[in-house]
């Protein structure tokens, strides 16, 4: 447990977001302490594999997220294993309540929890997570080249990342429980238009199936006429929403309709000396190199914000 009295950061939050400010929070010199409740990474450590961030033309998403931790170690980075319950705002300083009763003080914190894909809660998907089911074309879709994958979900996200899939697979089915999708209608026009996806309306999938080999097909059921039936297929994304990890976002945190918190463009919230940064922000896509280079720019910013802080104190 920590017995400083005040830190400069604490950092919520230990994925790639988290992490990296660390590093740059450390480098900047800050007397820094990151909390994360769970496995060091966030959702990038329980990806299967990752091959769009810079440097590694391949490597699993548990190995990309120790290296983060490690690197972030090796600055002698301060970390916390236990859940953060409540984060106050304070004029003269902010304090982050945790789980096990410590309460940390700080000048600045930085909102770093992520968020989480949406579940169909359906049998077979979390136990095939990584073996075919995916919520993240652009993570996974490499792995599917020239097979046939199904998309669930009728929103923006589903249809662009069917588009995204038709382009490296042999076929697409995009599965929909409404009559109609959600997504924009020039969306909706390309994937019309897209020969290798084939469009299946007021149906739900009920279950994944799959084998030793992992998914081997879905089991669907017609909303209207209560057909049920299997298609084969060899991998399942799904996109039926994202939900960000808002719950400790203090009050008097401008925050999006859907939920995001949104920044100036040095990642500060409403509230001074509150920083945001990865997929808890509103933003425009998610992906592990942006949740790093925000966690760097918001770290830089605190840095500032804690220097001006403590120079006006002195002058004081």
């Amino acid at each position: 447990m920590a017995q400083k009295e005040m830190y400069d950061v604490v950092i919520i939050g230990g994925g790639p977001a988290g992490l990296t400010a660390g590093i740059y929070a450390k480098r900047a010199a800050l007397d820094a302490v990151l909390v994360e409740k769970g496995v060091p990474g966030g959702q990038a450590s329980i990806t299967k594999g990752v091959e769009n961030y810079p440097g590694f033309i391949e490597i699993g998403g548990f190995e990309l997220s120790d290296k983060f931790y490690q690197h972030a170690l090796s600055y002698d980075l301060e970390t916390i294993r236990d859940e953060v319950t409540t984060v106050e705002p304070g004029s003269e300083f902010h304090s982050v309540r945790l789980a096990g009763g410590e309460v940390l003080r700080a000048h600045s914190i930085i909102l770093a929890a992520g968020g989480t894909a949406r579940k169909l809660n359906v049998p077979g998907e979390l136990e095939n997570f990584g073996r075919g089911v995916s919520y993240c074309a652009t993570c996974d879709g490499f792995f599917f080249r020239d097979k046939v994958v199904c998309v669930i979900g009728g929103g923006d996200t589903a249809l662009e990342d069917a588009l995204y899939l038709a382009k490296i697979t042999k076929h697409v089915y995009l599965i929909h429980r409404r009559d109609e999708f959600r997504g924009s209608r020039i969306l909706q026009q390309r994937i019309f238009a897209e020969p290798r996806v084939e469009i299946i309306l007021n149906t739900i999938p009920t279950s994944i199936l799959s084998d030793d080999n992992g998914v081997r097909g879905v089991a669907l059921k017609n909303t209207v006429t209560g057909e049920e039936k299997e298609l084969p297929v060899d991998g399942a994304f799904i996109f039926v929403g994202f939900s960000p990890n808002s719950s400790l976002v203090p009050a008097g945190v401008k925050m999006s309709a859907s939920g995001y918190v949104v920044t100036d463009d040095k990642l500060e919230t409403t509230i001074p000396g509150i920083f945001c940064a990865g997929d808890l922000r509103e933003n425009f896509a998610k992906q592990i190199v942006i949740a790093a280079s925000e966690g760097c720019i918001a770290a830089l910013a605190a840095a500032r914000y804690v220097e001006t802080r403590k120079g006006r104190a002195k002058l004081a």
